[in-house]
């Protein structure tokens, strides 16, 4: 994108457990597997402790999972030639979708007064967009967009 950019947006999922507080959530899970296993041996039951040792191992990873989907980023770029939407992580950068700027259609989805849905679309084609934020974040998304993208083509002639 040699031109100007009139929209550089770099959206990121909303994760809110913080690093420690993903520790003391597997502390307090672990310590109650402990608890519950140490009641299940006394009763003699010897295989359920191994079946909640697979529970904690399983919300850990379904953690690590979201940590690592987290870092995972969406970049909106409109200049006046094209937009870009790139998927990027910190190993790799993929191409989503690119479009010359003069045809390409911004389409929202609502449902019940909520964006459910916001696409970029092009002669049949569509990828979505923004589908990390809120229906109200999107929105506003929408609008600056479509702003943006009236900018570019104003630039154009």
């Amino acid at each position: 994108m040699a031109s100007p950019l009139y929209m550089d947006a770099e959206i990121r999922p909303n994760r809110s457990l913080s690093e420690r507080g993903f520790i003391v959530l597997i502390g307090i899970v672990t310590l109650a597997n402990c608890l519950s296993a140490a009641v299940f041996l006394a009763m003699g039951a010897v295989l359920v402790p191994f079946f909640l040792g697979f529970d904690v191992l399983a919300v850990i990873v379904a953690f690590l999972v979201s940590f690592s989907a987290a870092k995972r980023i969406e970049r909106v770029q409109v200049s006046a030639s094209e937009i870009r939407v790139t998927h990027e992580t910190p190993k790799w950068t993929r191409l989503v979708w690119e479009s010359p700027t003069a045809f390409t259609r911004v389409r929202v989805e609502t449902e019940d007064e909520r964006t459910v849905a916001l696409k970029l679309a092009l002669s049949g084609r569509e990828a979505e967009v923004a589908a990390a934020l809120s229906p109200r974040e999107r929105a506003d998304f929408a609008k600056a967009l479509e702003r943006a993208i009236w900018r570019a083509k104003r630039e154009r002639s």
